[in-house]
């Protein structure tokens, strides 16, 4: 993938993995392509807590290898995406990047000097798809550039959990501040 630089010719999306990221990647591409920008993907990484240690567990440290595999993990499943899309927006460049933080907090810093920052909104169905999740937001709130909040598809919407409890991701372990 091309190297872009973070700065007025860039869209900046969020991308977890998820098909709702997914979908927000694809808007993204779309979006750089009619304006002649490249696109920024951002995973926030958020890496081992200390408050293990508290605890009595041992502190799991990162040499930067689990970030690197993050990263690389993120950058398969765009290329796997985009080769799917057409020519003119496989042509746009992307970057992939995994960035040690809080979602929100990643997005918001990296969006600095975006022409856009685009996120995908998780679709729950009825009254609680019209509510924007707390990444969402948060940098419809924070971000200092324009934001698109990327609805599912039909597709997308139909097949995300429309049970609260269910999750799509592991579940925080330890105090809860």
């Amino acid at each position: 993938m091309d190297g872009t630089e973070n700065g007025p010719g860039t869209i900046v999306v969020g991308f977890d993995g998820s098909a709702h990221a997914e979908e927000a990647l694809r808007y993204a591409v779309d979006e750089a392509a009619r304006r002649g920008l490249g696109v920024r993907a951002v995973v926030a990484h958020e890496p081992p807590d200390a408050w293990m240690a508290d605890y009595g567990m041992p502190l799991l440290a990162d040499d930067g290898s689990l970030r690197q595999a993050v990263q690389d993990s993120a950058r398969d499943r765009v290329e796997e995406l985009r080769g799917g899309m057409d020519a003119e927006e496989q042509a746009v460049p992307v970057e992939v990047v995994a960035l040690s933080g809080s979602p929100a907090h990643v997005l918001v810093q990296e969006a600095e000097n975006a022409a856009l920052l685009v996120v995908g909104h998780r679709g729950r169905g009825g009254f609680r798809s019209r509510l924007l999740g707390s990444v969402g937001l948060a940098v419809v709130l924070r971000a200092p550039c324009p934001v698109t909040v990327v609805p599912p598809s039909r597709g997308v919407e139909e097949t995300a959990p429309q049970d609260a409890s269910a999750l799509a991701g592991p579940l925080p372990v330890g105090p809860i501040a």
